[in-house]
């Protein structure tokens, strides 16, 4: 007998909690400003990190991105550094594409260089895939007179790679070294990611 009340007590609870979710939704559960653990105002929300936080969904590209409901979507910001090999940012600076940026298969590279990292105001510039080969390569040209020890704008030729290569890779500025000399080289790393 007393089985039989406790199936019965059972029974009558679920059969109640069943007509109250049939009449109730779950999102009436929920607080007023939210929606399945979201803001319900989506409008403050201004970077990935906002996105992020608020629960939206995340896709797994290189850089990382949010997309929020109303079509925004923010990438996430990767900040990296260049690498300098016997050389300094007091050396060369690179305007464009920036550390960490995304290029297409064709880009050109803007910044501006002492003069001593120029000969015959050009210099070399090598696009080293993931797996440390060699995939593209051009050269920069100073825009102006290049025999001086301040820093002289510098623009390359469109840089030309591969159809078939998209992921990692590293954007390497050499200083023009006629010498041949190891001790006389020099040269800037820059992380680039190729997608388009």
């Amino acid at each position: 007998m007393k089985n039989t009340v406790v199936i019965v007590g059972l029974t009558a609870a679920a059969i109640a909690l069943l007509w109250f979710l049939s009449t109730n939704p779950l999102s009436s559960l929920l607080p007023a400003n939210m929606d399945n653990g979201r803001p319900a105002d989506i409008s403050s929300i201004k970077s990935f990190r906002d996105c992020e936080q608020a629960g939206f969904p995340v896709r797994e590209s290189y850089p990382r991105q949010c997309a929020l409901p109303d079509g925004r979507v923010y990438a996430e910001e990767i900040v990296v550094e260049p690498t300098y090999k016997n050389a300094s940012a007091d050396m060369i600076r690179i305007d464009n594409p920036h550390p960490g940026g995304v290029v297409g298969k064709e880009f050109v590279v803007t910044g501006d260089a002492r003069g001593s990292w120029f000969f015959e105001a050009s210099f070399p510039i090598d696009i080293v895939g993931e797996n440390g080969n060699i995939i593209g390569g051009s050269f920069a040209t100073a825009e102006g007179e290049w025999m001086t020890t301040d820093f002289v704008s510098f623009k390359s030729e469109i840089i030309d790679l591969p159809s078939a290569y998209t992921g990692p890779a590293w954007l390497v500025l050499k200083k023009d070294n006629p010498s041949g000399l190891p001790e006389n080289d020099a040269s800037v790393w820059v992380p680039i990611v190729v997608e388009y």
